[in-house]
Formats: structure tokens, sequence, C-alpha cells
């Protein structure tokens, strides 16, 4: 597998006013994988194409909101996978589902389905249509989704979560591990103002907060008191607690 980066470079997609600002490229088995950020006048989005050995082409679109939220799913199901025990030929479910959620996304939804059969394991994501039609769908290798997700998390980073286009530049994502769970802070804007997204995942678990930007300040401060509080130790001995109204007064 390996992952191959396009130059970055500003492109346009002539009469439909769409503009190619990156492009990245994964080789997994058989397939190629394109991730395309694009632009057009009603924002960012990501145009995930699957080229298999015959040449066959299928296309998904995302939001630069969906994308996140699909990176998130992603560690999950690549979590998950890792547990799992080597395929037995012999014993295949008889659906072939392992694993199965979706996303819900304005007009669009996706359907995610680790699945299993003769040849192995691979992870289904379909699309469907805002006014009906045929689903969109790309397969991934099962051992191919911890880089598609590294190569989807790094477009995110530098192109951000917001869906629209802004002239403010915002601050770049940032993600930490903590143990057995993965930290995501995602700065985006909408039409009610800029917003920090906070997405916690780990194995067969994934929630997120969204706290507005006006609030930031006040969140500083009360996780600079836990810090202070945490640096000075426990109270000395002669220390009394507080009574039961001292507490009920500071509340």
């Amino acid at each position: 597998m390996s992952a191959v980066e396009g130059d970055g470079g500003f492109k346009s997609d002539g009469g439909q006013g769409e503009q190619e600002l990156d492009s990245k490229m994964l080789q997994i088995q058989s397939k190629r994988f394109y991730l395309d950020v694009k632009q057009n006048r009603r924002g960012r989005f990501i145009k995930v194409a699957e080229v298999g050995a015959g040449g066959r082409k299928s296309r998904l679109l995302l939001s630069m909101s969906n994308a996140a939220e699909f990176r998130d799913h992603l560690i999950d199901f690549t979590d998950f996978y890792e547990t799992l025990d080597p395929p037995n030929p012999d014993n295949v479910p008889e659906d072939g589902k392992l694993k199965s959620s979706h996303i819900i996304g304005g007009t669009r939804r996706y359907y995610l389905d680790l699945k299993e059969n003769q040849r192995g394991r691979f992870l289904r994501v379909s699309q469907t249509q805002p006014r009906g039609g045929p689903r969109s769908q790309i397969a991934i290798p099962a051992q191919g989704m911890g880089e598609f997700g590294d190569t989807l998390s790094k477009l995110l980073e530098d192109y951000g979560t917001d869906d629209q286009e802004t002239s403010v530049e915002l601050p770049e994502s940032k993600s930490m591990r903590v143990e057995n769970k993965m930290f995501y802070f995602d700065i985006g804007q909408n039409n009610r103002g800029t917003y920090m997204r906070i997405s916690e995942v780990r194995s067969n678990f994934r929630t997120a907060i969204t706290i507005p930007e006006r609030a930031w300040t006040r969140l500083r401060d009360i996780i600079g008191e836990y810090l202070d509080k945490v640096e000075e130790g426990p109270a000395e001995s002669g220390d009394a607690p507080a009574n039961s109204e001292e507490v009920q007064a500071e509340q």
C-alpha cells in the first residue's frame, strides 16, 4: 500500500466552476483510490474515486463535515477489524456483514458495511442519491482502512471540516491518542459563527460535542482551574473540608 501526493496546485474544472485544491492517491492491493479536495460556489467537498484492476471507476462525494464523520467511523471500523480472528473460508457470516453503521449528511446518506466473502474482508461504502436513483459505492480492502483514514485525516487537517468557503483562516485540526482513544479537534464555521467540534473515537464507540467560539474562553478557564487544583495536590491535613452549606453556596 502506498500514498502519492498531488502537487497541491490550483486547478479549474472549466465550465462547472469546480476547482481542485489537492489530490492524494492510494494503492491498496489491486485498487487505486483518489481523494480530491474540490471547491465550487457552494463550498468545499471531497470526491473519492475507486479505480479497479479493469479500469472501472466508482465515486463518492463527501462534504467536509461528512468526511470528518467518515474519518471517525474509519477509526472505529479499523479498531474492530484488528480484534477479529483470521478469516475462515468455512465459516463466513450468512449475510457477509461483520459490522455496520451509517452517516446522515444533508440530502445524502452513507451506509458503511464491513463484510467478508471468499476473497477476504472489505469495507463497502454506499451513497444514496438526493432524488433517488442507483446508489454509488466503493469497496476498501479491510487492511487498507487505516491508511485510507490517515490520508483523509491529513486532508482535513489541511483544508478543515467547514463545508462553506470562508475568507477567515481557521486554525488547523488537531488530534491526540490517549490509551485506546483518539480525540479530534476540528474548527469549523457556519451561518451561526465559528465552532470547535471535539470527537472521541474508540472501538465500537464514537461521540462528539460542538462548542461555539464564545464559550472557548470559559472552557479554557475551567480546564485551567482543574489543572491548578491537580498541581496543588491534596489539601493539607489541617484544612477542614467545606461543609455542605458552603459547597451549595459556591455552586
